[in-house]
């Protein structure tokens, strides 16, 4: 399975007895989620190589610094990983770590992301001071998302709430909701359970209520194609099943050209050799969803992901994608 993640070199190369990488740099977001999920790839390569040294390259991106505007405004999801990119570009950095829902469909040339972690839960949570689930949410309560996948199809389940843009780290979001700004907000499970605040979650949302994003609960590692001995090095943290569920995923949303400006999901299971992706296209106020389900041999991902994109083309998705462009 060729292309942006480089399974070739992951299969080549794991077996490489030459190391002659020491130490490595790490480029990541300052967030307190994203620094943990940094240091928790920082702690398993130095358990797989002893004689490993690492460092951070902590940066600021223009999204974390811009919470007042929804993300589809300024620029996407894209914005997370852009100066990360550009770090490991100009060789500041010799790997990004991301998560995975947040990495644009294309990566810049000489790019690649070889690895994929063992992914988290990777559904989204209902979070709240005073309720038990989203169905029980008296009419009129607010909700706070930060993102138009979840917004549309939250609307689905339940017009009659009013739905609030809301950014920012975990913490922040917590204190809004904290200060009674919102009735309840909707996280992502992953980043709670690797903050260690499950005790915040009230509920979770089914794959069925909300379907999650392309990646949503994995963590990618990206690095310079051309850097084959850090390609080596981390090849070891990649988690086989994960890749290709993600690639399936990415798959569709890069055929839908969709990111965090469309409202668009796809979630892949792996049982065996069978890999199952589910996908959403969702309308304005999520009154249209269109659903696709596709399976096929673990080895074929990417392209059980592009087929079921075609097959959402073929009940009308391009339609309904252009509300939002």
């Amino acid at each position: 399975m060729p292309g942006e993640y480089g399974y070739y070199y992951i299969y080549l190369l794991t077996f490489d007895p030459i190391m002659t990488k020491h130490h490595l740099i790490i480029a990541t977001r300052e967030s307190p989620l994203a620094m943990q999920q940094a240091e928790s790839i920082k702690q398993l390569l130095i358990a797989n190589h002893p004689h490993l040294t690492v460092d951070f390259l902590g940066i600021t991106t223009q999204a974390d610094k811009i919470l007042t505007i929804s993300l589809t405004e300024i620029g996407g999801k894209g914005l997370f990983v852009k100066e990360l990119e550009e770090a490991l570009l100009d060789r500041r950095a010799d790997i990004a770590v991301h998560s995975m829902k947040d990495v644009p469909m294309e990566l810049p040339p000489g790019l690649c992301i070889p690895v994929i972690g063992e992914r988290e839960d990777p559904r989204d949570v209902f979070v709240s001071n005073h309720y038990e689930s989203f169905m029980q949410l008296p009419n009129s309560s607010i909700v706070g998302t930060s993102s138009l996948r979840r917004q549309t199809q939250l609307q689905a389940l339940r017009s009659d709430l009013e739905l609030q843009t809301l950014r920012g780290n975990i913490h922040t979001r917590l204190n809004r909701l904290d200060k009674d700004e919102f009735d309840a907000i909707i996280l992502a499970a992953a980043g709670l359970k690797r903050m260690q605040l499950t005790s915040r979650i009230r509920s979770y949302l089914s794959v069925e209520q909300s379907l999650p994003a392309a990646g949503q609960g994995a963590l990618g590692i990206e690095c310079r194609a051309e850097d084959q001995n850090v390609i080596a090095l981390i090849a070891v943290l990649n988690h086989a099943s994960t890749h290709a569920c993600v690639a399936a995923e990415r798959a569709l949303c890069r055929r839908l050209g969709g990111g965090c400006k469309l409202p668009v999901a796809a979630y892949a299971e792996l049982h065996h050799d069978t890999l199952t992706l589910h996908g959403l296209v969702a309308s304005f106020n999520g009154r249209r969803i269109l659903r696709v389900r596709h399976s096929g041999h673990v080895s074929q991902a990417e392209d059980i992901g592009t087929r079921a994109a075609e097959e959402l083309f073929q009940q009308g998705a391009e339609r309904i994608l252009k509300e939002f462009l």
